[in-house]
């Protein structure tokens, strides 16, 4: 006698990416940039090490500082002279993608997820996607017209309300387990983009060599809404009460505050 199919294709799935499997929710507010960037690193490697569970952490730039993606030649990406003559520091992150500008008025988020076969962690491919319609489904639900608020995923890894741009996201994967992280632009100082940043080396088609200024926008909602908006839909809303917080500060001293990997490239 043949086994009853599942009725779903959820059912295939391990609990930690079902719908209704509980997640954990971290929030921090360091001082030092140097140490926000080294958490979603840390934690990757911190769960990695079978230490850590899948967590959904957000925190909220104090600061101005320019941040490339791990690839990036700051030469090509960075107005220099710029980020300079304001005293603008710039570093690196560990997952690839574009740069960015940090600044008061966005919104950092990291997911780290366990991967797994069958599942839509399994590949880079399934996982933006997988990743990217729950994020834009959770940004769609806060508006009560949701024709009003046109969410879209564009380019792959790209929030937009229609094809102007709030939010990049990037992934870097272990073996176990994946970082896939994001900044949403809410109620930021766009011009800065302008000034800060060339033209990317890399674009997307829908860009269409549009400027900043003609590409991005702030969303307009208050963080806190964002926030509990993607810890519903990730069902994460129960506190991470044990982040290695020791490893962070390690990290950020050792690697992200330093010349050697800011400038690498």
């Amino acid at each position: 006698m043949q086994s009853q199919r599942p009725k779903n294709k959820l059912d295939f799935f391990p609990q930690q990416l079902r719908n209704d499997a509980p997640m954990k929710q971290l929030n921090l507010a360091f001082p030092a940039s140097a140490e926000n960037l080294a958490a979603d690193e840390a934690l990757l490697d911190w769960c990695e090490a079978g230490h850590g569970e899948e967590t959904l952490l957000f925190w909220e730039p104090r600061a101005t500082f320019v941040v490339v993606g791990y690839a990036n030649k700051i030469a090509t990406e960075v107005n220099v002279a710029a980020c300079d003559a304001k005293k603008i520091p710039i570093f690196r992150r560990c997952s690839g993608g574009g740069t960015v500008v940090q600044m008061r008025g966005g919104l950092n988020y990291s997911l780290i997820l366990r991967i797994a076969e069958n599942t839509p962690t399994q590949n880079i491919t399934a996982a933006n996607k997988f990743i990217m319609e729950k994020n834009r489904t959770a940004i769609a639900s806060l508006n009560a017209q949701p024709s009003t608020l046109n969410v879209s995923v564009r380019g792959h890894t790209d929030l937009c309300l229609g094809d102007v741009k709030f939010a990049g996201n990037s992934q870097r994967r272990r073996k176990n387990f994946l970082l896939f992280h994001g900044t949403l632009l809410l109620n930021c100082d766009l011009n800065l983009i302008s000034e800060l940043l060339l033209m990317p080396s890399l674009q997307p088609d829908y860009r269409a060599s549009r400027p900043h200024s003609d590409f991005v926008t702030n969303l307009n909602l208050p963080a806190a809404k964002i926030k509990a908006a993607l810890a519903n839909e990730w069902n994460a809303n129960e506190e991470l009460k044990n982040p290695p917080l020791e490893e962070i500060s390690q990290l950020a001293r050792e690697k992200y505050s330093t010349h050697e990997w800011n400038f690498k490239f």
